[in-house]
């Protein structure tokens, strides 16, 4: 898709990226991950430092269920699975192309 990425091995090892000075668009994530947290807590700990950052998250579970009885934040997505590759494409495409939600500084 033309995107440069970086891959982390766990949720503990994703979140020292996203708290590193490294340019981050789009953290896509599974909700289940290894390393003490999931990918929605990964995520909110991120926004900490990066209140802009969108997020597509991946789930086999129910969308509901799989981040938190639903409750997404600005910039948040839930793709389950399965899904065809195409589609998440679609889905980084449109985040990433769309302007930060209300209220959220795109500033650093």
């Amino acid at each position: 898709m033309g995107y440069a990425t970086v891959e982390a091995a766990d949720a503990v090892a994703g979140l020292k990226v996203l708290q590193s000075g490294a340019r981050i668009d789009l953290l896509v994530t599974d909700v289940g991950l290894p390393g003490g947290m999931n990918g929605r807590q990964m995520a909110d700990a991120a926004r900490a430092c990066r209140s802009e950052l969108k997020a597509p998250f991946i789930t086999g579970y129910a969308a509901c269920a799989a981040v938190g009885d639903g409750l997404l934040g600005p910039n948040m997505q839930v793709l389950t699975k399965p899904f065809r590759t195409d589609a998440l494409g679609t889905r980084i495409r449109d985040l990433v192309a769309e302007p930060p939600a209300a209220g959220i500084s795109t500033g650093r």
